[in-house]
């Protein structure tokens, strides 16, 4: 099977019409100098126009972004929830794993370090070890 051979004549008109193509794509804007600009609205009301766009916020923006969220009254007193803040500080850490599971929070007993450890000696004297 003999392979097709460009000839001469195709090869040089491909080269031509891609040149062309490149050349036609690839065009400069011309510069025509500096704009005027012919408005006829005075700078006042132009400031103030601008005052109120920004008063507005911004149209194009999404919901959750479209400015500061108002103010919410939870109907607590601030004495109610320094109250509130105090007894989940005295729970203890509300993120740990043992608040995520339920169980209950340590609890802080009424005996004295002495007492406490009165009774540590003593279990650890009435209880048979087992030899090593």
């Amino acid at each position: 099977m003999k392979t097709p051979q460009l000839k001469t004549s195709q090869f040089l008109g491909a080269v031509v019409l891609s040149i062309l193509g490149v050349a036609s794509g690839a065009q400069a804007e011309t510069y025509q100098g500096v704009q005027t600009v012919n408005s006829t609205v005075s700078r006042a009301d132009v400031a103030s126009q601008a005052r109120v766009a920004a008063r507005a916020g911004d149209q194009f923006s999404e919901a959750s972004y479209g400015g500061v969220a108002p103010v919410t009254d939870s109907g607590l007193s601030r004495a109610a929830v320094r109250a509130q803040a105090s007894q989940a500080a005295r729970q203890g850490d509300i993120y740990s794993d043992a608040a995520m599971y339920g169980f209950p929070a340590p609890t802080v007993g009424q005996a004295d370090r002495a007492t406490v450890r009165a009774e540590a000696r003593e279990a650890a004297r009435n209880t048979t070890a087992m030899p090593l």
